[in-house]
């Protein structure tokens, strides 16, 4: 398995930090409920380091959410600033179609 370097952050206050959750303790319990997938890839822990380009999807309020991680952040800052950490992939948000999936 090659190793991955550059920047990285901890997947939970990464989904913190992005407004995906409402608090780092919602952010935590999603990391280790396993139903979070980041890269397709079943997420058990808090830890997990997460690098722009990852594909993270979840469901919440029994919705899925898709997003692809485009920067990290140092802080939790307004809705703006959080709105630029991703891009939101989910079917609802219109980013992903089944026209733009190569079936």
């Amino acid at each position: 398995m090659p190793l991955v370097f550059g920047p990285a952050l901890r997947l939970d206050k990464w989904l913190w930090y992005a407004r995906c959750t409402q608090s780092r303790s919602e952010a935590q319990n999603l990391c280790e409920s396993r139903r979070l997938r980041m890269d397709g890839r079943v997420i058990d822990r808090a830890s997990a380091r997460v690098r722009p380009g990852a594909v993270l999807s979840y469901t919440r309020g029994g919705e899925v959410h898709i997003v692809r991680v485009e920067a990290l952040a140092e802080r939790r800052g307004p809705y703006s600033e959080a709105r630029q950490l991703y891009t939101d992939l989910s079917p609802e948000s219109g980013g992903l179609t089944p026209a733009t999936v190569a079936v």
